[in-house]
């Protein structure tokens, strides 16, 4: 299948080619909260070689935790389309706002809760952890049901 998004401007474009939609989680670390300017950032972790952009593109990178993070944003607007992460090799984190179809999905799971915003209440049945979990309680949360 095929999903499209694009930056606040339009200036870039992306596709996203996958079999179907990732799996969305939130994120309320202090880095997504101020990056974002809201209580949670929304995420998704796909193959890196899913996504293919489109437009004048700028990249930012920094170093915390002991990980490295490469940010993707419009040259233009500098909203940011992804990121890859020292912490999740070979996968790439896009910005669920910039889906097209975005208001469509809900977060499957909550990460860094430590963090969260004192007046957002959370649903009980949607895993969650106080910070990041272990890479598989990850995956398995992350994971749809078989069928």
């Amino acid at each position: 299948m095929i999903f499209t998004g694009q930056c606040r401007c339009a200036a870039v474009t992306y596709q996203l080619d996958v079999d179907a939609l990732p799996a969305i989680y939130a994120c309320h670390c202090a880095h997504c909260q101020t990056w974002s300017g809201s209580a949670f950032a929304l995420h998704a972790l796909l193959p890196a070689q899913a996504l293919q952009v489109v437009g004048p593109v700028t990249h930012y990178a920094y170093d915390v935790d002991g990980q490295r993070a490469e940010h993707q944003l419009c040259e233009r607007c500098h909203t940011r389309i992804s990121n890859t992460t020292t912490a999740a090799p070979g996968l790439r984190v896009l910005r669920v706002g910039t889906l097209d179809d975005s208001p469509a999905l809900q977060p499957v799971a909550h990460i860094w809760v430590t963090r969260k915003q004192p007046w957002l209440s959370l649903p009980d049945d949607v895993p969650s952890w106080p910070y990041s979990p272990t890479p598989e309680a990850f995956a398995q949360a992350l994971t749809p049901p078989a069928p």
